[in-house]
């Protein structure tokens, strides 16, 4: 039975390490052109190789190896690939609506590669996306870190494997209307999601707690200890306790983001992201003394109440004060321009050309802990490249290759005529209901959760 045993893991490691070996990594020399490095400056008529999926060489007058190709770059710009840290691109659900803690559920669970937004965002030079939970609850579900490795048909293949945990937060409205309006139960108020987040935490201590005194005393003699009941939801707070977990959280309003800079600080939490941060400017120290930093929009703003003061000068102001600050789009169509949207911090604040591009790389990068990976054009790190025809914080540039791990996923030249004509399969051609959040994807799925269950609720909201 043992030696059966062992011959069953053998071939459950193989079985893995089949499964590893099949994401693809790519060989490519590119030459001759201006290398936007992001973290180590410009480099003019430069060449990158790169040998299974790794950046090999950064210099001039480098040499394809054998069988290598090499595409010619010349007049042309080479950056980094764009990392969009709020999306919800390749998931078939966004929001489990029912609890206000619900960080047992996994967004990599949901995940599609079959998702036509994966190749529109390749288009736009995007290879990474933060797939994340909606903001219906106020602990939401464990988000997925993904490459855009379209064409792929396991969603494991989409998932980046060596990324750090990730969790959603929201702040505010969101969940104060779906619990508190909706279901009648805490939050109702502002003041009822910070309850909820110190009783969560307080919770998971206490779980923590009966956990350390069971195993401290399972190895004493005559001990008949019955451990406690596992909880997923308590042991992934545990986890977020621990420093496991990167707290990544929806909110508006100055005061709610100094909130919960107070519960982290008050339960010893260092691993915190804040998004759309709308009125981040007003507490920017803040932010840069106690978090990871601010993920926002460019100029999104006053599409409801909470949300209806802010400027199109805060990725600046956060900058400035030493936040780390990126521009993301939670947004299946605003993915596709990210670069765009990074150009905006020059018109409002003057950012210069790396402050502006860091906004879409590097900094995205380092909220998300993979900046050891990705997020520069550096030796060493994963092969993440886009190739613009013009400069990329231009209003006239246009991606014209983006590679995953040195393998070229879009090209424009090869670009099928009706490519941008796909749909996803659960994607609505017209929508049903008009919203004030339309444009963006934080409460998809709430609708049809109440239309199903909470029928009374769902009318008041119309």
């Amino acid at each position: 039975m043992k030696k059966l045993k062992i011959i069953l893991a053998a071939l459950l490691g193989m079985g893995l390490n089949y499964s590893q070996a099949q994401t693809p990594k790519g060989s490519v020399l590119i030459k001759n052109a201006t290398v936007l490095t992001v973290t180590k400056g410009n480099l003019e008529n430069s060449d990158v190789l790169v040998q299974d999926g790794i950046i090999k060489q950064v210099g001039q007058n480098l040499k394809a190896p054998s069988g290598v190709e090499t595409i010619d770059g010349t007049g042309k710009f080479l950056m980094p690939g764009i990392i969009d840290a709020h999306s919800h691109v390749a998931l078939d659900v966004v929001n489990e609506a029912s609890a206000p803690i619900v960080a047992e559920v996994r967004m990599k669970d949901v995940v599609n590669p079959f998702e036509i937004g994966l190749y529109r965002a390749l288009a736009g030079g995007v290879t990474i996306s933060h797939a994340m939970h909606g903001s219906a609850n106020v602990v939401g579900g464990q988000n997925a870190t993904l490459k855009h490795r379209w064409g792929s048909t396991d969603p494991a293949d989409i998932i980046m494997q060596d990324a750090p945990r990730t969790i959603k937060f929201a702040l505010g409205e969101n969940p104060t209307r779906v619990h508190g309006r909706g279901n009648n139960i805490q939050p109702r108020t502002r003041m009822g999601v910070e309850a909820v987040l110190r009783n969560g935490f307080s919770e998971a201590l206490q779980y923590k707690k009966a956990w350390a005194g069971y195993n401290s005393a399972k190895g004493q003699k005559g001990n008949t200890t019955s451990p406690p009941v596992y909880n997923d939801r308590l042991k992934t707070l545990a986890d977020i306790l621990d420093g496991k977990i990167i707290i990544h959280c929806h909110s508006y309003r100055a005061d709610e983001i100094y909130m919960l800079i107070n519960v982290a600080k008050d339960f010893g939490i260092t691993k915190l992201v804040f998004q759309h941060t709308n009125e981040g400017f007003k507490v920017a120290p803040e932010i840069a003394e106690y978090t990871m930093g601010a993920s926002v929009f460019a100029d999104w703003w006053a599409y409801k109440m909470e949300v209806y003061y802010s400027t199109a000068f805060n990725a600046a102001i956060l900058q400035r004060n030493g936040v780390i600050t990126s521009i993301n789009s939670d947004s299946a169509e605003l993915i596709r321009h990210l670069y765009h949207e990074a150009a905006k911090t020059q018109r409002y604040g003057g950012l210069t050309d790396d402050e502006a591009l860091s906004m879409i790389t590097i900094n995205p990068a380092k909220q998300l802990g993979i900046d050891d990976k990705v997020g520069s054009i550096e030796v060493g790190k994963q092969a993440d490249l886009v190739i613009f025809e013009g400069h990329p914080l231009s209003s006239y540039a246009v991606p014209q290759m983006t590679f995953v791990d040195g393998v070229k996923y879009f090209d424009i030249k090869a670009d099928q005529d009706d490519q941008r004509q796909f749909v996803s399969a659960t994607e609505m051609v017209e929508p049903i209901f008009l919203h004030a959040e339309d444009d963006h994807q934080c409460l998809q799925d709430v609708d049809a959760y109440f239309e199903a269950f909470q029928g009374a609720f769902f009318e008041e909201i119309l």
